[in-house]
Order: C-alpha cells, then structure tokens, then sequence
C-alpha cells in the first residue's frame, strides 16, 4: 500500500494526532471566548449535527430485520452496558494502586460505560462475513439505549461537575442528542430516495466534527498550567486498553461457543466485536456535556480516544484468524445438511 493509499485510510487517526498538536500550539483559538467559540458551536451546533447525522444514517428498516434475535441482543447489551463497566471498576480498584494517572483511570472507567460504536463492529463483523444485521441492530439500539444509560454509568461510577446539575445536564442530552437523532430519523423517511441515491458520506462528516470537538477539548487542557501528564501512565493505559480488548474479546468467545448459549458461529463473531468495541463518536460529545467545566476533561478523554483505534487495529488483526475459525466451523453444519 502507498503512502498517499496508507494516508487515506488512515485520515482520522492522523487527524487526531494533528489537532492535538494545533491545540497544544495555539490553545486560546479554541478556548471560551475565542475566535472559535466553542461554548456554541462546540456545545451545541457540533453535538447535535453528530447526533442529527446519526439518526439520518441509520437505517430503521435493517434494524427492524435483526429485531427478532432477543437472545444475542440481551447478551451483547448487558455485557457492554452492565458487564463492562462494572469489570473497568474493579480493575481500577486494583490500578489505582500504582502510580498511574488518577484521571486517566478515571478516563477508563468512562471507556466502560460508552455504548457500542455505529460504524466500527459492523464493518469488522461484515469484513469476517458474520451476522451483519444483528451487528447492524446492536450497534444502533445500543447507541439508542447509550443516551439514556451512559450519562447514568457516568454518573454512578464518576460524579458530575458540581457545577452543573442533574436535570440539566439531561435537558442538555435531550436537546443536543435526543431531538436532533429523531429529527435525524424523520428526515431520513422524506430523504430516503435521495439519500440512497448520493449516499453521502454520514462517516466523514461525523469524523470531521469530532476532530473540532476533541480540538477545543485540548485547547482547554493546554490552557491549564497544572495539568501534567507523565509518559509512563500513557504507555501503561495504552498497554492495559489492548489487554482489556484481547480478554473481553476471548471472555465473549468463550460464553457464545458454549453449545447451550444456542449461537452460531456467525452470531459469535457479531457478539465478539458489539459487545467489545466503544463509540468514541457518542462518548465525547456525552464526556463534554456530562463533565462541562471539568479541567481534567481532555485527560478523562484520552483513554477512549486511545480505545478506538485500537479497537480498529486489533480488529483488523484478528480478522483472518477469526474468518478462517468461523469457516471451519459453518462446513462441519454444511456437510451434515
């Protein structure tokens, strides 16, 4: 693959480390009261066009389709939404311990309670040739669910900002993320054909707004003199995000291939990447309204911002292993029928 080839496919994660880079160069372009008035346009312009995205890309007849299979879905939401970030909580119990970062801990714990991403899981789940529509449903219904389950785990495990409350911090979520996915919905039932026919790039333009989000919430972070973060805790969260990844994975593998769980090994695969991977899409724009005025912000932000790619990568690794597993065991059930 060439460089210009490799660069493509790669544009987001480059991105990321660039606006990081912009922030840390000039912070006050991005900073309340800036030029870039992120108080508006971050706060509530960019939130909700990710949201009203989302809703105008989801597509409700595939999800419809997959709804029948109550089973897997049960499985794979309560391991992402109940499992998962009761796990990361004692796991930190333990983290907490050692010398790392206490917000970066804090930031895992928030990686925990994220719902499911929307693109990611599916794309993985297609390319191994799994369940694609229960992949499809589970993404979306736990993205769903996540606007009204992942502000309460955030809650619950980390406390909200003093300064803002509990009912508005929901009427925020409502306005900023719940409106804009129904109108994003009943515009997609007008929009349908028209959509279908220039199917436009709903990943790109979420992935462009969220590199202007994860921007400001740098800027405020390199504004902020007493905010240090040493090397080693990044390497060490770097580390244990991949070791989490690899044993949820195995953890989810060994549960679905248990031959009273009734999955197929289609199934399996679906569940493998739903119930593992986390939407850094939905998580940081909820992280900035649910921690609105935090000034530890941007370091609750970067194990999730750490999860994501690494979420593609290990993927993207495992697929022919996972592919070649799933073959051998679809001829076994071929040859007997």
């Amino acid at each position: 693959m060439g460089l210009l080839a490799r660069i493509r496919k790669e544009w987001f994660i480059i991105g990321i480390v660039a606006v990081i880079v912009s922030a840390k160069l000039q912070p006050s372009f991005g900073l309340k009261g800036g030029p870039l008035r992120p108080e508006f346009t971050i706060t509530y312009v960019a939130v909700s066009a990710i949201f009203f995205n989302s809703g105008l890309s989801l597509k409700t007849e595939e999800l419809t389709s997959a709804l029948l299979h109550v089973k897997l879905h049960l499985f794979v939401q309560s391991f992402t939404l109940v499992f998962f970030p009761v796990a990361m909580w004692l796991c930190i119990k333990i983290l907490a311990l050692t010398s790392i970062n206490t917000w970066l801990l804090r930031g895992l714990q928030t990686v925990g309670c994220m719902p499911p991403p929307v693109s990611s899981a599916v794309i993985l789940t297609k390319a191994v040739g799994g369940n694609e529509a229960a992949a499809i449903f589970n993404s979306a219904f736990g993205s769903f669910l996540g606007i009204i389950v992942t502000p309460l785990l955030l809650l619950l495990f980390l406390g909200s900002s003093s300064s803002v409350p509990f009912s508005s911090i929901f009427s925020q979520l409502f306005m900023t993320v719940v409106l804009p996915l129904i109108l994003g919905q009943v515009s997609r039932r007008f929009l349908r054909d028209w959509l279908e026919r220039r199917k436009p790039p709903f990943g790109v333009i979420s992935s462009l707004v969220l590199l202007m989000i994860i921007y400001t919430t740098f800027c405020e972070t390199f504004s902020n003199p007493d905010i240090e973060l040493d090397h080693l805790s990044l390497l060490l969260i770097t580390f244990i995000i991949f070791c989490i990844q690899l044993s949820f994975m195995l953890l989810t593998f060994v549960f679905s291939t248990q031959k009273q769980s009734g999955f197929t090994p289609a199934d399996t695969v679906a569940i493998m990447f739903c119930a593992t991977h986390k939407s850094l899409t939905l998580g940081i724009p909820m992280l900035k309204i649910v921690f609105e005025g935090y000034e530890h912000l941007s370091l609750i932000s970067v194990p999730l911002l750490i999860y994501h790619p690494a979420q593609i990568l290990l993927g993207s690794i495992l697929v022919p292993t996972i592919k070649s597993w799933m073959n051998s065991r679809q001829k076994p059930s071929i040859l007997l029928h």
